[in-house]
């Protein structure tokens, strides 16, 4: 199922999309408007509206974003990085999320914006200390992820925080999809149309598994909490005015414009 927030007439609600999702075909879907939310029980209402007749939003408000450095031996290669021996984790603040046709601002103080392709891990409910054998109980779906990165900033300060946390840094979208074996899909990332990143999940040097077991021995992940895996080799520049978009097979596209800050 792919599940969808989004806003229509001043009202936040959670749908199920419903229709073809092959490029072309979003003008066809429709969104069956869920009673309740997707981390509990629920029923689809029947109530139907139209995909391009609402505001997709975020697909999930999350708690915290975490974010995994380094999980693709090639992405870490082109920025002169070796693999490391533990998972790198990072947050990214709850105030860097947007949605799928949301614009990502160009920080002020940067002068190197790249974009970062990845698969999102959507949490469906309160966990810690996840064993292997329970990691597909706790999550509720997969999304697509674009960790957006003032890369000269990062390379001139120690924490990520500035670097990979500021306000719009983080889109997720378009929708949740809880149907999906994450070990082996696609992963593209086009700028303006033309192809930077092309992967696969399973060039992963942790897998999905691996990073839930790892970060909830830490800490607790909530409902709505997302965790971003990682992108594959091929990271590169945003301007102002381009249009970056993340496509994860099984799942969609997650479509972000560049425009300036302010």
């Amino acid at each position: 199922m792919r599940i969808a927030r989004f806003s229509i007439d001043g009202n936040v609600a959670f749908g199920a999309v419903e229709g073809g999702s092959a490029p072309g075909e979003e003008g066809a879907l429709v969104l069956d408007i869920i009673k309740g939310i997707p981390y509990a029980d629920f029923e689809l209402s029947g109530t139907k509206v139209p995909l391009s007749k609402v505001r997709l939003l975020p697909p999930v408000l999350p708690n915290k974003v975490v974010g995994i450095g380094r999980n693709y031996a090639e992405h870490a290669a082109e920025l002169g990085n070796e693999v490391p021996d533990v998972p790198v984790a990072f947050f990214k603040p709850t105030t860097s999320v947007i949605g799928s046709g949301d614009a990502i601002e160009y920080p002020s103080f940067s002068q190197e914006l790249h974009h970062e392709a990845e698969l999102a891990v959507v949490i469906g409910r309160m966990c810690r200390e996840v064993p292997r054998e329970r990691v597909k109980d706790v999550i509720l779906g997969y999304t697509c992820a674009n960790d957006v990165t003032a890369r000269d900033v990062q390379k001139r300060e120690k924490q990520w925080a500035r670097a990979k946390g500021f306000d719009t840094a983080c889109p997720l979208g378009p929708w949740v999809e809880t149907d999906l074996d994450p070990a082996d899909v696609t992963i593209q990332c086009t700028v303006n149309g033309e192809q930077r990143q092309l992967g696969r999940t399973s060039d992963m040097i942790r897998s999905v598994e691996d990073l839930v077991v790892h970060i909830t021995e830490a800490m607790t992940l909530l409902p709505g909490d997302v965790i971003l895996t990682g992108t594959p080799a091929g990271v590169g520049p945003l301007n102002v005015g381009d249009e970056v978009a993340v496509t994860i097979e099984g799942i969609g596209t997650l479509t972000n414009k560049v425009i300036k800050r302010g």
